[in-house]
């Protein structure tokens, strides 16, 4: 077992099966020491998405609970990026996250949202899991979900 696994293993995360696309696309892409890792929502190790998770930041979900959300999504990132290199030792390093929050029109927590995210994958990954990131508020995202996670990643 790997660094990076017995990390996981120490915070109690077991890496869900990947998630199958859901439209047109592919759960990420290698270029050369490049992954990009698509959007990857709150769904649960049941492959679901909690009823706590669905809908809008500020209205029908707490800031404490999206947080958890994108918490959630990191961890769907990660499962991917392991589906892709195998091995998550060689990753080198998280270049970026995206996050975007499904919003109530006057809500303008995102970034504390997305620090649930950004959070694991330092948690995870140490020094080598900081990145640059961009945190937006949205009108909706898919199936529903409050929170939607995307990443790049630098892999030997």
């Amino acid at each position: 077992m790997g660094q990076v696994e017995k990390r996981l293993q120490e915070l109690g995360i077991v890496l869900p099966r990947p998630a199958t696309p859901v439209a047109n696309y592919v759960p990420f892409v290698r270029s050369g020491a490049t992954v990009t890792i698509s959007g990857q929502i709150c769904l649960g190790p049941d492959g679901r998405i909690a009823p706590e998770h669905l809908g809008k930041v500020g209205a029908d979900v707490s800031a404490e609970t999206a947080h958890a959300a994108a918490r959630l999504c990191a961890v769907n990132v990660l499962a991917q990026l392991r589906a892709a290199i195998g091995d998550l030792d060689l990753a080198r390093r998280c270049i970026r996250l995206g996050g975007f929050i499904a919003s109530a029109p006057d809500f303008t927590g995102q970034a504390t949202v997305m620090n649930g995210a950004s959070d694991l994958m330092v948690e995870v990954l140490g020094e080598a899991g900081r990145h640059a990131r961009s945190t937006i508020g949205v009108a909706g995202l898919p199936l529903g979900a409050s929170v939607e996670v995307e990443a790049t990643f630098e892999v030997a």
